[in-house]
């Protein structure tokens, strides 16, 4: 380990003077042979804990909050209290062996970090809070030892002051992002490449940051990690936002940046018998999701976020709310599969009746509406078309709720009957929504009316789906006037 710690460095491994010493305690202690290396791992997990939140790892506060923690992760009572007592031997040991340095985290005002001795004729005492440990009014001994040099001290509280810098500039933009309604996949993505930025700019101040470093960014996206056109639009997306929105900054037109090419996708596209055959390859609830994708061109999360509130029977009519980009749409029902619709809509009415006979608290609602309409989450209206198999446990108050089911199960569900029926071509849930459109193609629907049903705000995004069909020109070209 070296001697200048950088503020946030993940520990893998107890360095070998305290691994040794640790040891050496819990032989002293008594504590049993099989239990030492459960003694060690909760020693190395508080260790990365207190340097992932810059907690000095020597304070009885970083313990109580690192059980917090435990608690928060549902870990047993048992194991909170083996974990409490290994901490507590540790901090016993840092108390009683003042050689010994610390490990992890920002130094805290006033503690004390010791490295190597120097000769006691060149030893000084360092404190963060330029005092000493023992007297402030008086000047140490001559024989005190050296615990941080200024120079290294200066280096270190610049780059945690940097990363708490980031942190709370990160914070922010996911503040924005939320009042702004964005999407929480959104959030994540965004939030995922200015963390790399922060990554490959090293910790340098945020308000220092300009265009160039922008530039650089993206060159190094492009060329040494080799990222995708659209990844790299999404960076550059996602930092212009940071810049705009946080930094309350312009860095203006962005030139002689190396830019991944990206090439036109041709979207896949499943013939009318092979969609039959996958679908029935599939169990319930699993084939009806995915004829309603189908059959109303949806997207996976907008299908399995339907209500009951959504359909419309006795017009026929599907209503899709906060879709892609926040917009709401209707689509015609199939009236094929009406039947199908409200015979689930009948096991809805069972599941809900059985919900509230053991305490449901209710669905899980967007933003406010519970707050706004607070018998809503219990209503039937409100409960979801394709509901979770089991009711969530919320942590902390007990309630009772069910959520959506997953959409990671659709996709393994797709993708199992995508490998029975043996197709040649490579299938995804959002295939089903491009056979929608281009079977619509096909029987010479307008393309704008296929916008419309898509939900798309510009036609060229929908555009696409005419390469998926075959030209059918019957007769060479010619002119009108040699007819």
């Amino acid at each position: 380990m070296n001697n200048e710690l950088t503020c946030y460095q993940r520990i893998k491994d107890i360095p070998s003077d305290i691994l040794k010493q640790f040891s050496d305690m819990l032989k002293k202690r008594s504590v049993p042979a099989t239990a030492h290396s459960y003694y060690l791992k909760w020693l190395r997990y508080y260790l990365d804990y207190c340097a992932k939140y810059n907690l000095p790892d020597t304070s009885s506060k970083s313990l109580s909050q690192f059980l917090q923690k435990l608690r928060e992760k549902n870990q047993t009572d048992a194991q909170q209290k083996q974990a409490g007592h290994a901490i507590s031997l540790y901090l016993d040991m840092m108390r009683t062996t003042p050689r010994l340095r610390s490990v992890s985290g920002c130094p805290a005002s006033g503690q004390t970090y010791l490295l190597n001795p120097l000769p006691p004729t060149e030893g000084k005492i360092f404190n963060v809070s330029q005092h000493t440990a023992r007297d402030k009014t008086k000047p140490p001994p001559a024989s005190a030892e050296v615990i941080r040099q200024p120079l290294i001290f200066k280096q270190y509280s610049a780059t945690c002051t940097a990363k708490t810098q980031w942190q709370e500039a990160i914070a922010e933009m996911s503040a924005v992002i939320k009042t702004k309604h964005y999407s929480v996949k959104t959030l994540k993505s965004y939030s995922h490449w200015v963390w790399k930025f922060q990554g490959y700019r090293k910790d340098t101040n945020p308000l220092s940051l300009g265009s160039e470093d922008v530039k650089s960014f993206l060159s190094w996206l492009a060329v040494t990690c080799n990222v995708s056109a659209s990844s790299q639009n999404q960076a550059f997306n996602a930092v212009l936002f940071f810049f705009r929105h946080v930094l309350k900054k312009e860095f203006g037109e962005i030139r002689d940046v190396v830019r991944a090419k990206r090439r036109p996708y041709i979207p896949v596209v499943l013939s009318r018998e092979e969609v039959a055959a996958v679908i029935g390859r599939l169990c319930p609830p699993y084939d009806l999701i995915v004829k309603t994708m189908y059959g109303c061109g949806l997207r996976l999360f907008e299908c399995i976020k339907l209500r009951v509130h959504n359909f419309n029977f006795d017009a026929g009519v599907l209503t899709i709310h906060d879709g892609k980009g926040q917009k709401d749409r209707t689509v015609p029902l199939p009236y094929s599969i009406m039947p199908e619709l409200l015979a689930q809509i009948e096991l809805l009415k069972k599941l809900h009746d059985l919900d509230l006979a053991v305490g449901y608290a209710g669905v899980f609602l967007d933003h406010l509406l519970e707050k706004k309409y607070k018998n809503a989450a219990r209503e039937f209206i409100w409960q979801w078309f394709f509901p979770q198999k089991t009711l969530t446990v919320i942590e902390g108050s007990g309630e009772k709720r069910r959520y959506h089911i997953h959409e990671s199960h659709v996709q393994k569900a797709i993708r199992a009957a995508v490998l029975k029926v043996k197709l040649t071509k490579r299938v995804s849930a959002h295939t089903f929504r491009h056979s929608f459109a281009t079977h619509l193609l096909q029987a010479n629907y307008d393309i704008r009316t296929i916008q419309t049903l898509l939900g798309h705000s510009d036609v060229r995004t929908t555009m696409i789906y005419t390469h998926c069909i075959p030209s059918r020109t019957l007769k060479e070209a010619k002119s009108p006037l040699d007819f």
